[in-house]
C-alpha cells in the first residue's frame, strides 16, 4: 500500500529532477489520503463535523470525544514522560552530549519527535549548522518531510528531502545527499535547482527516520473508524435528549382553538371534554427508546478503542481502585509496545550521535559514539520506598552508578555521583577557624 511505503531508488544512480518530482507528489498525495486524518482526529477534527446538516425540524448534535489525543498523550507520558537520559563513562563524550541537548532543549524535542511518531506512524530528525556555528537539532512531521533509501539489502538512507509552501502557495525546498544540500522550487509541476549549494559534514545524510513500529502505524490509526462510530453514536444520542425535550403533543378528541393551545402552554393546564360520548385524550408522541442499546454499543467501542491501542484507560474506575503493584501489571500491555518503541528509538539515537560525532565541529572521536548508553525509564507509578530498599539491599553488589540509575528521584547519575564524592571528601567540611588553627604561623 501506498500509505506505508518506503521510498526507494538506485545505490549507483544519482536523483533526477523527475524522480524528486515523483517522490514530492507522492508524499503530498500520502499527506492528502492519511497523515491530515491522522493529525485532524488529535486535533479534535474528527468526521462528525463534517457530515451532511440534517433538515432544521430536527435536533442536530456533533459531539466528539478526543480519544486520539488523550491515547496518545497517556502513552507517550509513560514511554518518555520522564525523560531519556544518556550515559557515558568517557567525561569528554559525556560533557559534549550533554552541552549539545542542553543547546537544543533535546529532552522537549525528543517528546516531540515521539509524539509525531505515535500521530503519524513516523517523523524525522534533521541536523545543521548554524550561523553561530553550533550543531542544531530539529524534528519535522511527515507531512514537510521524508527520506529516500536506497535498493540495497541494508535499505541505507541516499537522500533527505524536506519543502514548505509561502504565502504564494510556492513550494520550496531542499534535498541533502551524504555531502551537500541543494536547494530548490517546486511550481506548477517544476522543479528548479538553486545554483548555490551547501556542504554539511556530517558523514552521511544529516537526518534520521523514526518510527513507531516497522509498518510505520500510528498508534491510535487502527481504532480511528470506531472512534467516528463512537461520536456519531453520542451525538444521535445527544439528538434523542433533544428530541424527547421537545416532544409533541398528541390532542385526541375536540378540535382546539389556538387560544386553547396558548392557555395550555402557559397555564400548565389542560381539560378535554367528551364529545358525543367519546372521551377525549392527550398525551405526547414519542419513538421507541434505544437507550439500553445505545449505551452497550457506546460501553463497547470505548472498550475496543483502547484494546486495540494497548493503552490503559488511567481515568477508568476499576484502574483508579488498583493497588500500585496491581496498577503496574495492568499496564503490561502498553510495557510491551512502549518496549517495541524504545528500541526504535535507540536504533534512532544511534543514528544521531553517529552523525552529531562525525561534524568537524564537534571535536569528537568520530567513533565515540558507540560508547554512550540510553536509559529509558518507563512512567510507572512510583514507590520511593520500595525503590529506596532495593538499593539499599543491593548495596556492595552492583556499583553506585547502577543503583542511581535505578531511582526515579536521580535525573543526573553523573552529577549525583560527584555529589556524593563531595560528601565523602573531609576537606570539603574543613571550616575557615579549623583551616586558621593549622597556619605554621602561628
Amino acid at each position: 500500500m501506498i500509505e506505508y511505503s518506503v521510498f526507494r531508488i538506485s545505490a549507483e544512480a544519482d536523483i533526477t529532477k523527475e524522480e524528486l518530482s515523483s517522490f514530492i507528489s507522492k508524499n503530498i498525495q500520502i499527506s492528502t489520503k492519511r497523515y491530515i486524518k491522522l493529525k485532524n482526529a488529535y486535533c479534535n477534527r474528527y468526521d462528525i463535523f463534517h457530515l451532511p446538516k440534517k433538515p432544521d425540524y430536527k435536533p442536530d448534535n456533533r459531539l466528539s470525544v478526543n480519544f486520539a489525543k488523550y491515547i496518545t498523550d497517556v502513552f507517550n507520558g509513560f514511554f518518555i514522560g520522564i525523560p531519556v537520559k544518556v550515559q557515558c563513562d568517557d567525561p569528554d563524550a559525556a560533557e559534549f552530549v550533554k552541552m549539545t541537548e542542553l543547546y537544543n532543549n533535546q529532552e522537549d524535542q525528543n517528546a516531540e519527535l515521539s509524539k509525531l511518531c505515535s500521530i503519524y506512524g513516523r517523523a524525522y530528525e534533521h541536523y545543521y549548522v548554524n550561523s553561530e556555528n553550533r550543531l542544531c537539532i530539529t524534528y519535522l512531521p511527515p507531512t514537510q518531510a521524508f527520506m529516500i533509501y536506497d535498493d540495497t539489502v541494508r535499505q541505507n538512507e541516499k537522500y533527505f528531502v524536506r519543502y514548505y509552501f509561502d504565502a504564494d502557495d510556492v513550494m520550496h525546498g531542499c534535498i541533502s545527499d551524504s555531502s551537500r544540500h541543494r536547494y530548490f522550487t517546486y511550481e506548477g509541476g517544476t522543479l528548479k535547482y538553486a545554483e548555490k549549494e551547501k556542504k554539511h559534514g556530517f558523514d552521511g545524510v544529516p537526518a534520521v527516520e523514526y518510527f513507531e513500529n516497522a509498518e510505520r502505524i500510528g498508534l491510535y490509526e487502527s481504532a480511528l473508524s470506531m472512534m467516528n462510530e463512537y461520536n456519531k453514536a453520542l451525538s444521535e444520542k445527544a439528538n434523542d435528549v433533544d428530541y424527547f425535550a421537545d416532544a409533541y403533543m398528541k390532542v385526541r378528541g375536540p378540535n382546539m382553538k389556538k387560544e386553547d393551545v396558548a392557555n395550555i402552554r402557559d397555564n400548565r393546564i389542560i381539560n378535554i371534554p367528551s364529545e358525543d360520548g367519546v372521551l377525549g385524550d392527550a398525551d405526547f408522541l414519542s419513538k421507541p427508546n434505544a437507550d439500553t442499546a445505545q449505551e452497550n454499543l457506546l460501553n463497547r467501542l470505548e472498550r475496543l478503542i483502547f484494546v486495540t491501542c494497548m493503552v490503559a484507560n488511567i481515568n477508568d474506575e476499576n484502574f483508579d481502585a488498583a493497588s500500585g503493584q496491581a496498577m503496574r501489571y495492568r499496564l503490561t500491555i502498553m510495557n510491551d509496545l512502549a518496549g517495541t518503541k524504545q528500541r526504535k528509538f535507540t536504533a534512532g539515537f544511534n543514528k544521531r550521535y553517529k552523525l552529531l560525532f562525525s561534524n568537524p565541529i564537534s571535536k569528537m572521536v568520530k567513533d565515540d559514539w558507540m560508547k554512550l548508553r540510553y536509559a529509558f525509564t518507563f512512567n510507572f507509578p512510583v514507590n520511593l520506598t520500595e525503590e529506596a530498599e532495593v538499593a539499599s539491599k543491593l548495596k556492595g553488589i552492583v556499583s553506585d552508578k547502577t543503583l542511581l540509575s535505578g531511582l526515579s528521584q536521580v535525573k543526573d547519575v553523573d552529577e549525583e555521583l560527584k555529589r556524593m564524592k563531595e560528601d565523602t571528601d573531609p576537606l570539603t567540611y574543613q571550616t575557615d577557624y579549623q583551616t586558621a588553627r593549622v597556619t605554621p604561623n602561628e
